[in-house]
């Protein structure tokens, strides 16, 4: 559920108690871990955590206006969602991930990049740290980076055998015109 809050602490506040403290928990392991040139603030309607212009004046490619998404934490309808990009974006992290995750135990319901938990139980926060501590916002961008280019080429390599395989347009010819009877 988005929220229309514009501030963190406004965001924190319209919550239940229940999710206000799980959130605030992992919240608190996040900050513990983040590389200094990443920022906390409102984005999509949760808690975002992002390379702000003045690190990445680029910013999202999708809407340069907006910075680049690292990770996200909000309370959903039925669950809280931890969305780590770095974890989406690198094939050698996203494994290093899982297998820290499988050996906590913890059944872990994930999507791409999305965590899904209902209570905090439900956490290894020790590897939430470490997932955030082992991304700073430098390697990101050139992970990010890497990604843009390769999506571009494989555009490009596309578009191009897409047209080498083009067949010509089929020309279609008038019907014969039909004799008139004598």
């Amino acid at each position: 559920m988005q929220s229309k809050a514009t501030t963190v602490e406004q965001y924190l506040a319209e919550l239940p108690e229940d999710r206000r403290a799980t959130i605030a928990a992992v919240r608190k392991v996040i900050l513990k871990n983040l590389d200094k040139d990443f920022e906390e603030g409102m984005q999509y309607g949760g808690i975002g955590y992002f390379v702000p212009h003045r690190v990445f004046p680029a910013g999202y490619h999708c809407d340069p206006t907006k910075p680049l998404c690292f990770a996200g934490l909000g309370s959903q309808k039925n669950y809280i969602s931890l969305g780590l990009m770095c974890v989406y974006g690198s094939e050698s992290h996203a494994k290093w991930f899982r297998t820290a995750w499988a050996k906590t135990g913890k059944k872990l319901d994930m999507g791409k990049c999305c965590i899904r938990f209902k209570k905090l139980d439900d956490v290894p926060l020790e590897v939430i740290g470490e997932a955030i501590r082992r991304v700073s916002a430098k390697k990101y961008i050139e992970i990010y980076e890497s990604l843009l280019r390769d999506s571009r080429k494989r555009s490009t390599t596309k578009t191009a055998k897409a047209r080498r395989t083009a067949k010509p347009a089929a020309t279609t010819k008038a019907p014969p015109a039909k004799r008139a009877k004598k």
